[in-house]
C-alpha cells in the first residue's frame, strides 16, 4: 500500500522500525510501527530529519492519495497541503471529551472537518462513544463518518513456560497515569505480604521516581525488556483512575504474555479486558483521596497512605492479590481482536481505494 502515508505531527521525537526493537515506545508508537509496516506505508514525522526506509522527513514526503494523520485535527490543514488529493483521516489516540481541552481543539477546528470530511478512527468503541458524543457537541454528527479500529497486538506475544512470582507485580505505563496512587496502595499491599515487589518501568518520555521499600524503578525499557518482566508477574498492578486509556496497550499485551491485570473500570478498560475479575470499581472514595494527596508534596504521601489504608481504602487490592495468590489468578491469553494480522486488514479494508479489492480480502 505504497500510496498510504501516516502522517505524525506531534510526536516528541522520531521513532520507527528499529526504536520499537531497541528502545522505550509509547503505545501510540508502537502501533503506528507495527500498522505501517504490516501495510508497507510511509510514515513522515514532523520531527524527523533523516530518511529510514518508509519513515520520512517532512522534506522527504512520498506522493499519496491516502492519508492518516495522527491525533491532531489541526494538522489535517498541512496534510491538505501536502496531498491536495489525498483522502483524508484523523486516527484519534486521546481521550476526547465534550468541552474538556481535547474536545474544544477539535471544535476549533469544525470548518475544516467539516470541508475535508475526513474518516475519524477511533481505538476502542468506548473511545468513540466519546468521540461522537463531542462531535454532537460541536454540531458535526452525522457529518463525519467514525470507525473503531483496535490497536495491534504484536502476535508472537503469548504464555510460554516462565515461572509466575506471587511475591512481583509489575507497572508498566506513563506515571501520570495512576502511577504515585499505585504506589501509595502498594505500601498497604506489602504489610499485607511483606514479600512483595513492585517493579516499574514507563515509555520514556516522563520521569517519576520516589523511593519507596520493595519498588523497584527500572526506567525506560524495550518493549521485549517490558515483556519480559510482565511474564513473570502476578499481575500487572495498574489502579489508574487518573487519565482513562483509550484503548490501553498495556492491558492487551499483558493479557496476551498471560498475565492478568488488575485495575480499575475506566476508560476502555472493561472493553479491552473483558473480564470482571480484573476490575475494580471507582469510588468516591478514591476520588476524594487522590484530590487531596495529589496536592502533597510525594514525600508525603506515605503518611496519607497509611491514614487511607486504616480507613480501608485499599483493601480491595488487598482482598483480590490474597485471592490470586492462593489459586485464583485469572488465567489469561491472546485475545484475537488485537491481533496484528486481523487489525492490519481492517485498516486494508478501510483504505482500500474505492471499487477495489483489498490486499489480503
Amino acid at each position: 500500500m505504497s500510496e498510504v502515508v501516516f502522517y505524525d505531527p506531534a510526536c516528541p521525537r522520531p521513532y520507527d522500525t528499529r526504536t520499537l526493537a531497541t528502545e522505550a515506545i509509547p503505545g501510540t508508537e508502537a502501533s503506528v510501527v507495527r500498522i505501517a509496516d504490516e501495510l508497507g506505508a510511509c510514515v513522515v514525522q514532523h520531527n524527523r530529519t533523516d530518511q529510514y526506509g518508509r519513515y520520512r522527513s517532512p522534506d522527504a514526503r512520498p506522493e499519496a492519495d491516502r492519508v492518516v494523520v495522527l491525533r491532531d485535527s489541526r494538522a489535517l490543514e498541512t496534510a491538505r497541503q501536502w496531498y491536495p488529493h489525498a483522502r483524508l483521516y484523523l486516527w484519534l489516540h486521546d481521550k476526547l471529551r465534550p468541552r474538556s481541552k481535547r474536545g474544544r481543539r477539535l471544535a476549533a477546528t469544525g470548518a475544516l472537518l467539516r470541508e475535508l470530511t475526513p474518516t475519524l478512527v477511533c481505538v476502542s468503541d468506548t473511545h468513540r462513544a466519546d468521540v461522537e458524543a463531542t462531535l454532537r457537541w460541536i454540531g458535526l454528527a452525522g457529518t463525519l463518518a467514525t470507525r473503531t479500529l483496535y490497536n495491534p497486538v504484536d502476535e508472537s506475544l503469548a504464555p510460554d513456560n516462565s515461572a509466575v512470582n506471587p511475591d512481583k507485580l509489575v507497572f508498566f505505563s506513563s506515571p501520570n497515569k495512576g502511577l504515585a496512587f499505585a504506589v501509595d496502595a502498594f505500601r498497604a499491599l506489602r504489610r499485607s505480604f511483606p514479600g512483595l515487589q513492585l517493579v516499574v518501568g514507563n515509555p520514556g518520555y516522563r520521569q517519576a521516581a520516589v523511593s519507596t521499600p520493595g519498588v523497584h524503578y527500572l526506567g525506560a525499557l524495550p518493549q521485549a525488556r517490558i515483556h519480559a518482566e510482565v511474564r513473570t508477574a502476578l499481575c500487572t498492578f495498574h489502579p489508574n483512575f487518573r487519565i482513562p486509556e483509550t484503548f490501553g496497550l498495556v492491558f492487551a499485551e499483558s493479557k496476551a504474555l498471560g498475565t492478568p491485570v488488575l485495575t480499575h473500570d475506566f476508560g476502555a478498560a472493561a472493553e479491552i479486558l473483558a473480564d470482571p475479575a480484573q476490575l475494580l470499581p471507582v469510588t468516591q472514595a478514591h476520588r476524594a483521596y487522590e484530590a487531596a494527596a495529589g496536592l502533597l508534596p510525594p514525600r508525603w504521601r506515605a503518611l496519607s497512605a497509611r491514614l487511607a489504608a486504616r480507613c480501608g481504602l485499599f483493601d480491595a487490592y488487598i482482598e483480590r492479590i490474597r485471592a490470586w495468590r492462593a489459586g485464583g489468578r485469572p488465567h489469561v491469553g491472546p485475545d484475537p481482536r488485537f491481533a496484528l494480522r486481523t487489525v492490519a486488514q481492517q485498516w486494508r479494508t478501510l483504505l482500500a481505494p474505492a471499487g477495489s479489492l483489498p490486499a489480503g480480502g
